[in-house]
């Protein structure tokens, strides 16, 4: 992967439609991504929140911020939207394995970052 991934085109395209399929069962999980957004204001949580399709309900994985604001005085440069979305979906994809269906999912400064890390963002 690209040590930056920029946004390009429409939010909701930054990701194409994927499948998951469960470890525990076989079954398919087809996702769609939708869009980001600052969960701030919306939530009241300190998070960037990534909205998906998962089976047609709407899903959110909400990123916490910290770990942007980490990332961004460790490298001097902010993480992208596109970037968000994709580790968004890296975290969806690895709970759906799991059948760890859930309508909201907040995911910890830490995880975050071993997300960024594990995706190669510098």
């Amino acid at each position: 992967m690209a040590s930056v991934i920029p946004n390009a085109g429409a939010m909701s395209e930054f990701l194409e439609a994927f499948e998951v399929r469960s470890k525990l069962t076989d079954q398919v999980y087809p996702c769609r991504f939708s869009h980001v957004w600052n969960a701030i204001a919306t939530r009241h949580c300190d998070t960037i929140d990534c909205k998906f399709f998962v089976q047609g309900r709407g899903v959110v994985v909400g990123l916490a911020h910290t770990a942007f604001v980490e990332f961004r005085e460790r490298t001097g440069r902010h993480i992208t939207d596109r970037e968000a979305s994709y580790l968004a979906a890296l975290y969806l994809s690895r709970r759906l394995e799991e059948e760890d269906e859930r309508s909201l999912y907040d995911v910890p400064h830490a995880e975050v970052l071993g997300l960024v890390e594990q995706a190669g963002i510098r």
